[in-house]
């Protein structure tokens, strides 16, 4: 991405998010069934309560795994990304040409797109975050601005993650004209190593840290462990740090498939 097109992205910025948070409530019905799909959290937490029943499972009491599959809920509508299906589907029916036209590079729009919709998703996850605090009496919480400071840009780095996830796979479109099952094996490994359907230190010892080697961790199961508490001192900044590596990696990656693509793309299309 160039300079001029930054300066112009950001110039744009305001208008941008402005006309796609109408889109999204022109289109919320749509944007409601793409919220339901993100609440496997939910299901996932009375099936732990009845397990934890008989006693604490891995440290994980009652109220401790409604904190952590409630926050979970809320760190997912927060990090939703569906860029990859948006360009799957304009290079599919060849539309992509004309978001090229325009003054503002491509990814500023797939990024507005989907950080305008988080409005109407906090209309369904702030009522969550309140029934963590009336749940838990704020017990499994982090209580103070500098850890809070923290969370937030562990749920930023979460966004970007799946962000330019998204768009690397979604850019490999280019090449293959879809890249839809990619991008469904990268949902798969993340409901399975992110810490959306189980705690990660539930798992069993032998893989206890690949998700920590891996970025769907830092998607959903670091955020969600710093806001509940489980992490402190050197282990926030450390994998802080990790996070914000992962977010550098998929950003290259992304640009790098992209404008590669995108000469293979104008080739063909003459």
């Amino acid at each position: 991405m160039s300079d001029s097109s930054l300066f112009r992205g950001v110039l744009a910025l305001p208008t941008m998010l402005r006309i796609g948070f109408h889109e999204a409530v022109a289109y919320r019905a749509e944007l409601l069934v793409w919220m339901l799909t993100t609440t496997m959290p939910l299901v996932m937490l009375p099936l732990w309560l009845a397990v934890a029943e008989t006693g604490p499972v891995g440290g994980y009491d009652g109220d401790r795994f409604v904190a952590y599959f409630l926050v979970a809920f809320v760190v997912r509508q927060l990090t939703a990304v569906w860029a990859s299906w948006t360009l799957n589907h304009e290079v599919v029916h060849g539309t992509l040409a004309l978001r090229l036209m325009r003054p503002v590079h491509p990814f500023w729009a797939y990024a507005v797109e989907s950080v305008s919709a988080i409005p109407l998703r906090l209309v369904l996850a702030l009522p969550v975050s309140l029934a963590v605090l009336l749940a838990t009496g704020g017990e499994h919480l982090v209580d103070d601005a500098l850890h809070a400071l923290a969370g937030l840009l562990a749920i930023a780095g979460a966004w970007a993650i799946a962000f330019f996830a998204n768009l690397a796979i979604g850019a490999l479109s280019l090449y293959t004209q879809s890249s839809i099952k990619l991008i469904d094996a990268w949902l798969a490994g993340y409901f399975v190593m992110s810490g959306y359907l189980v705690p990660l230190s539930l798992f069993p010892p032998l893989v206890r840290d690949l998700p920590y080697w891996l970025p769907f961790r830092y998607q959903l199961g670091f955020p969600v462990e710093l806001w509940t508490g489980s992490l402190a001192g050197d282990a926030i900044l450390v994998q802080l740090g990790a996070q914000w590596c992962w977010v550098a990696i998929l950003a290259a990656l992304a640009a790098l498939v992209w404008q590669r693509g995108l000469a293979r793309f104008s080739a063909v299309s003459g």
